[in-house]
């Protein structure tokens, strides 16, 4: 089976341009404790420069850097979008400003023991990926916290590739490979059983994969879509697709039961797969990059692909596999 490369210095990807024939870029997301959010976006600004903006508690935003905005953030929906205030009023709770402010200082502290803190990076230029290593090494040596620091942690780093095309054919090859690999970026990454048992990133079902990889699948983009919705309706896969797709066709997937909100339509391969190992000084953040770009090398090599494919459906437990969708199946529909 194809291998992953895990070098410490960022390994090129074969297609270099985007759709529109510029360098690809790619967005990056930090999930981190032990620092707080003045702290990260202090370490933001000494590398990539801009004006500090601190929002509330809750997030502080980098403005106007090389590359655009960072935000640096409290990564729990229900605090930032401040849906505790609407419980407390229910409870006829009213509260004012200087009570607001004391509040959300306290919970701010509070959750950041279990709730990670996140820097969230606009697109940056595949060459400048050494530049947010060393934001992360910076913050390492501040005392960072990452996946391994406790059993609580289940803190991710998420990638946002930007696409070279957008057809079918070259989307179902990146697919491929991704679905071949899995087992080995696992266990390169070293994936924490935290993140493991995580809601997730809950690995692809195993009735999809053997759908992608049988050697006729060739599907238009309609079909490619339809079927990903159909076996993942969630944002909860370690190749997240869902932002691609709905960049490519909103409509066919805001159609389908997924968490609409929560998709942000975007050219770019949403892969979460990757531990946030921030407090491993040996670790860096060509671990994880350099195992997407064991996939599009396998995907660039058509011959390899295919050879793999059919090894793969050919493994004994694949069998095993197909009896295990079957029964749950069965049991879903009661028999």
């Amino acid at each position: 089976m194809g291998k992953v490369h895990m070098s410490t210095q960022f390994r090129e990807l074969p297609w270099a341009d985007a759709t529109d024939g510029r360098p690809r870029r790619v967005g990056v997301e930090i999930e981190m404790a032990g620092v707080d959010l003045a702290t990260m976006a202090r370490a933001v600004q000494q590398e990539f420069g801009g004006t500090l903006d601190r929002i509330d508690a809750f997030v502080t935003v980098v403005r106007d850097t090389t590359f655009g905005d960072f935000q640096i953030e409290l990564d729990a929906r229900v605090l930032k979008d401040r849906e505790y205030r609407k419980h407390l009023q229910t409870l006829g709770i009213e509260l004012d400003a200087d009570d607001h402010v004391r509040l959300e200082r306290w919970l701010a502290d509070a959750a950041g023991k279990l709730v990670p803190h996140e820097i969230v990076a606009p697109p940056i230029p595949l060459e400048a990926l050494p530049r947010m290593d060393r934001v992360r090494s910076a913050l390492q040596q501040q005392g960072a916290r990452g996946t391994q620091s406790s059993l609580l942690y289940a803190f991710g780093l998420q990638l946002n590739i930007e696409v070279h095309r957008l057809d079918a054919g070259w989307l179902t090859s990146i697919l491929r490979a991704f679905l071949l690999l899995y087992e080995a970026l696992v266990k390169a990454g070293n994936i924490d059983l935290s993140r493991q048992l995580s809601p997730y990133i809950r690995p692809f079902p195993g009735s999809y994969v053997r759908r992608v990889l049988q050697a006729d699948y060739a599907p238009a983009i309609a079909e490619l879509i339809d079927d990903y919705l159909e076996y993942n309706p969630t944002r909860n896969r370690p190749l997240d697709l869902l932002p691609l797709f709905a960049h490519i066709d909103q409509d066919r997937v805001m159609a389908a039961p997924v968490e609409r909100d929560l998709i942000k339509a975007r050219p770019a391969f949403h892969y979460r797969l990757p531990n946030c190992e921030i407090d491993d000084p040996d670790w860096s953040l060509a671990h994880p990059f350099n195992g997407w770009a064991s996939v599009e090398h396998l995907a660039a090599n058509a011959e390899q692909l295919s050879a793999e494919s059919e090894e793969y459906l050919a493994r004994p437990f694949q069998a095993l596999g197909q009896f295990a969708d079957q029964w749950a199946r069965r049991i879903r529909d009661g028999f």
